[in-house]
């Protein structure tokens, strides 16, 4: 006899009554998604893992402390059957059988009559991969195509270009550190989607050669001491663009509102009437040391960290940096922007009490191929950069979680 496919559909289980039989890790990873449907749950299990309990303290599942018994199937809608017990687990199959239920067998799928595909869900569609049989079963395969069908609905690549999701307006995506593969999922997706993107020189310049050729990029580039486009013209160009009712993308590295100005640009467009989404993004704070084997916070070595915008030297009168209480902190201490006022700013730390020995490092180009690291102390940064010849960007970590790590090759 020839086999036949399974035959997908999609279950509305709201409060109707869904039976999970096994508290293990198989109910673990499949009740979160019962959850979220709202499903009426009861959980029949002599014991749970620590996770799972927990969905019984906080009222998301009802739990009956016991091994299976026959009836526990009784006006169930769906019943997942996962105990470790083969006979347990047969005798519910049977019971679901008599009583017409649905169920999903973990210990044998040719004895279910019913599978669970490998869902993920993008931009409100849930994608489900179901195998064509049960010898041709294999979770990792199913797996794969799920991941690659989600991953093209997140970043825009399946989506054909009249069904995109184009909403007129502005977003401000933190791009993160550099490297293209730490954008956000959100952000990545509303790149795809823009039809004019105002990108900073530190946000992930690889994703722009990805763009389709109809997209206007408008180079907003504000390199240090160099040609520069004041904020007010990107402040306009967001606002006349956007008022085309086109999808506009300002694109910044890191997050944008860490140190990207982008209190300013929301401002601007809120005094224009146009409507602005902000999408966070990973700051280079944390992710530029992480990348480099430097963690910000370590046990036992620092308790807390502090960011600092390092563009004007402690003298300066423009500065709002608290220097002096910066040096009688213990934790770590990262600097944004510092490289070329890097000197003044140990003497600062220093002369306000901070030893002369606190490892110092700087991380150029963090996360991408021309990442490197130089070491130093609070005493040697300044005639360091000189030597090494450090530019811009580049991160400072002060503080001992320098030297937690294997020391750079």
């Amino acid at each position: 006899m020839a086999e036949h496919p399974a035959y997908p559909v999609g279950l509305r289980l709201t409060g109707r009554r869904v039976v999970v039989l096994g508290g293990g890790q198989v109910a673990q990873r499949r009740l979160p998604a019962l959850i979220a449907a709202g499903a009426d749950i009861v959980l029949v299990s002599p014991e749970a893992t620590a996770s799972v309990e927990a969905m019984a303290d906080a009222g998301e599942i009802a739990w009956q402390r016991r091994p299976y018994r026959d009836g526990d199937l009784a006006d169930a809608w769906y019943a997942l059957i996962a105990t470790g017990d083969h006979d347990a687990n047969t005798r519910a199959s049977a019971e679901g059988e008599r009583r017409r239920v649905w169920c999903v067998r973990a210990d044998d799928a040719d004895e279910a009559t019913a599978w669970t595909p490998a869902t993920g869900h993008s931009a409100g569609v849930t994608v489900a991969v179901l195998t064509t049989s049960a010898s041709d079963r294999d979770p990792r395969h199913t797996a794969a195509v799920r991941d690659a069908v989600v991953e093209g609905l997140r970043d825009g690549t399946l989506v054909a270009p009249h069904h995109r999701n184009r909403t007129p307006g502005v977003a401000l995506v933190g791009g993160g550190p550099g490297d293209p593969d730490l954008i956000t999922v959100r952000g990545r997706r509303l790149l795809a989607a823009a039809d004019v993107v105002i990108a900073d020189r530190l946000g992930p310049r690889d994703l722009l050669a990805e763009l389709p050729p109809h997209v206007e990029v408008i180079d907003a580039a504000k390199i240090p001491y160099g040609r520069s486009m004041a904020q007010e013209a990107i402040n306009n160009a967001l606002v006349e663009h956007a008022k085309q009712g086109k999808a506009v993308v300002r694109l910044k590295g890191g997050d944008p509102y860490v140190f990207g100005r982008g209190m300013e640009e929301v401002q601007a467009l809120a005094e224009a009437g146009i409507p602005c989404t902000v999408v966070p993004g990973i700051s280079s704070s944390i992710s530029v040391p992480s990348a480099a084997g430097i963690p910000v916070t370590h046990r036992g070595v620092a308790h807390e960290f502090t960011v600092v915008s390092g563009h004007v030297a402690p003298d300066d009168e423009r500065s709002l940096v608290d220097w002096p209480s910066l040096a009688k902190l213990t934790g770590t201490l990262v600097i944004l922007m510092g490289v070329d006022k890097i000197g003044q700013i140990a003497e600062a730390l220093v002369a306000h009490g901070k030893s002369p020995d606190t490892p110092v490092a700087l991380v150029q180009e963090g996360t991408t191929a021309a990442q490197r690291r130089v070491d130093a102390t609070l005493a040697t940064v300044a005639e360091t950069v000189r030597a090494q010849q450090v530019k811009p960007p580049a991160v400072i970590v002060v503080g001992p979680v320098v030297a937690v790590g294997p020391r750079p090759a």
